[in-house]
């Protein structure tokens, strides 16, 4: 026995030691996975910038052929207050129609859930909605609606509709079977089973149609700003890519697409902060994210 007790002490001290290593070895790989998720995109960026310019000057590109990227940003600077003030008009629009989108895509995936024959009614008119391109119906509806705001609005709603409506209704209809057994047992009402089962189980899917609503959003704000094609104080960013295009102005075209792609990354990261705050306590998803 006095020579087991240190053969067992020794190996223990030997697994002890193994899974220090191994725990610290996760813990350095984490360590560099958090830090290579940031630092590889700006690095990406940043080689991407330079070579543009590099491209620009040994080329001797006009600048109204292809801008270096210090020009389009010195117009951005110059233009600060034009472009930004087209800016808060198409996120303006955007976000109604997100708000508009989320309203009605919410309402009726509920609705579907609750009556299969409203569902067999009026879905197929949603999928066609969703396929029919917004290039092809905006014209169309700027014939027949003649509050500008409003079309625009309309086109947006149009296109960041569908995936609200979509992911909901599945999330409404993903709920464990097993629950809804049991609230079946308990004599549940359609409400309670709505309120207490169904609509928590459709949030991790609601959130995710509401990322890609979000980007589809603008994308339909800027094509219905095209196909209106109208100018003026208050005219979103790509009625000013219209304008600098006919004036050749293309730093001022690159600065306003900048800007657009720059609204595009804070709705979606705001929208997946959003998703994070709410799953992160008990969804699956946002769990493994944080461990």
């Amino acid at each position: 026995m006095t020579l087991a007790d240190p053969q067992t002490s020794n190996g223990d001290s030997a697994q002890d030691v193994a899974f220090d290593v191994d725990e610290a070895r996760f813990a350095r790989a984490q360590r560099v996975e958090s830090i290579a998720r940031w630092a590889l995109p700006v690095i990406v960026m940043v080689l991407t910038v330079y070579a543009w310019d590099r491209v620009v000057t040994l080329n001797n590109i006009p600048h109204y052929v292809l801008p270096s990227p210090g020009r389009v940003m010195a117009t951005m600077v110059e233009d600060w207050w034009l472009l930004i003030g087209s800016a808060l008009v198409t996120l303006q629009t955007t976000l109604l129609a997100l708000l508009v989108a989320v309203i009605g895509g919410v309402g009726l995936a509920v609705l579907f859930t609750q009556s299969r024959f409203a569902e067999m009614s009026f879905y197929p008119y949603a999928v066609i909605l969703q396929v029919t391109p917004i290039v092809s119906i905006a014209p169309l509806i700027f014939i027949y609606v003649e509050n500008r705001t409003v079309g625009l609005l309309l086109c947006a709603w149009i296109v960041a509709f569908f995936p609200i409506l979509a992911n909901t209704t599945l999330g409404l209809k993903s709920a464990d079977h097993n629950l809804r057994d049991l609230m079946t047992i308990y004599r549940a009402s359609r409400w309670q089973r709505l309120r207490y089962l169904q609509l928590p189980s459709a949030l991790p899917y609601f959130l995710g149609g509401l990322r890609i609503a979000g980007g589809l959003a603008l994308i339909g704000a800027v094509v219905a700003e095209y196909v209106a094609g109208t100018g003026g104080v208050s005219s979103g960013l790509a009625s000013r890519i219209q304008e600098a295009g006919y004036r050749l102005n293309i730093p001022r075209m690159f600065a306003a697409l900048l800007l657009i792609a720059a609204m595009g990354v804070a709705i979606f990261m705001a929208l997946s902060l959003l998703s994070h705050l709410l799953l992160r306590k008990w969804h699956e998803s946002a769990v493994k994210r944080e461990n």
